[in-house]
């Protein structure tokens, strides 16, 4: 039988020539022992695939006795053990997809490329996202011996559009909505831009009513978070309860109920693509579009990110002024008033004023 790889040498260095593919391959050696050795392992690596799997498998499990054993349903595990709070739940629904359920029990080394591809025909845009995040795991772990889909293979993870609620939806949402407790968490979503988890766990100690800023820590990362209020905001609160929780019943409510309630209110007016999250992309739209300040807008939403934040402000319309109505404000602010006597100040109603190119010139002098 013909071997499928013969060596040779070019530039000192050996190579391997694979008959089959055509394809050349650098042994990375120039000694001619260590060379006959892999072309060796090479041809017996397709002559005898299975006896081979099963020699690596003892090599490995020489390392790592569990390694033979360990299903992609222990991996899932492993990473859930190191969440908390919301991200532990969202890894633990991750779990149930039915599109990864067939390859729970499989072992890591009896996976391929095709076990993978067949769970990403059937999933969804998740379904991409977490077989990537087990799949890095594993390596990172040394659970896999090599890599089964290379990076530039994965298929694109295109995510759906993402918009920011407008004021009209958000006024015919309030106009419909009958619940004093949704419609009050409602507008808070508006006027503060919270996430919906945050807003519904606030507590009347969260808020400093002398200095107008609601203090707490945030659910998803546990950092801190300050936000001032003005008076709009302090009518909304003052409707609130003066004591314990502002959303009693709300804070009850898993997120995805709440979410789900906000859609049905949504389908009932004919207004599509917005959740509650929408309200955070709203907030970051008019921080943008009125000027405010990059830094606190990112403070306030709690981005550790400019590139999270520039992502959920990215559609915002901002209002160009020209450049001749800069020109004029600047020099409206370096005129200096004309010094007047006292007759003349009580008789004339106005300042008198340098002409206009006396002032440029001023200005390029």
């Amino acid at each position: 039988m013909r071997p499928r790889c013969r060596l040779y040498r070019r530039r000192g260095v050996y190579y391997v020539h694979d008959h089959l593919t055509g394809k050349q391959q650098s042994l990375g050696t120039r000694d001619r022992q260590n060379a006959l050795r892999l072309l060796a392992a090479k041809n017996e690596a397709h002559q005898q695939p299975v006896l081979n799997l099963q020699l690596a498998r003892v090599y490995l499990t020489a390392t790592d006795p569990s390694i033979a054993l360990r299903t992609w349903d222990d991996v899932f595990l492993a990473i859930i053990k190191t969440k908390h709070g919301t991200t532990k739940t969202r890894w633990e629904v991750a779990r149930k997809d039915s599109a990864l359920k067939p390859m729970l029990p499989l072992r890591l080394l009896e996976t391929n490329a095709q076990h993978f591809l067949t769970a990403l025909d059937r999933g969804t845009v998740a379904t991409n996202v977490f077989l990537r995040r087990i799949h890095n795991f594993a390596l990172d772990m040394n659970w896999l011996p090599c890599t089964l889909i290379p990076r530039r293979q994965w298929p694109a993870v295109v995510y759906q559009v993402k918009r920011a609620i407008t004021l009209a939806e958000h006024c015919r949402i309030l106009e419909r909505e009958q619940n004093p407790e949704r419609r009050r968490f409602y507008e808070l979503c508006w006027h503060l831009g919270a996430s919906q988890s945050d807003l519904a766990n606030l507590n009347a100690r969260d808020i400093d009513w002398p200095n107008q800023v609601i203090s707490y820590q945030r659910c998803k990362t546990g950092t801190p978070a300050l936000l001032h209020f003005g008076p709009q905001v302090a009518e909304v609160l003052r409707r609130l309860p003066a004591e314990g929780p502002l959303f009693p019943y709300l804070r009850t409510v898993r997120s995805c109920d709440r979410a789900t309630e906000f859609k049905q209110r949504c389908g009932g007016l004919g207004i599509s693509g917005v959740t509650l999250h929408s309200y955070r992309y709203a907030w970051a739209e008019r921080a943008k579009a009125a000027g405010y300040p990059e830094r606190f807008a990112q403070e306030a939403l709690g981005h550790n990110s400019k590139a999270v934040h520039r992502a959920y402000a990215k559609r915002a319309i901002v209002k160009v002024p020209s450049l001749e109505a800069y020109e004029q404000q600047e020099m409206e602010k370096k005129l200096l008033p004309f010094p007047l006597s006292g007759n003349a100040a009580s008789t004339s109603p106005r300042q008198v004023e340098p002409p206009l190119g006396a002032a440029v010139s001023e200005r390029a002098a």
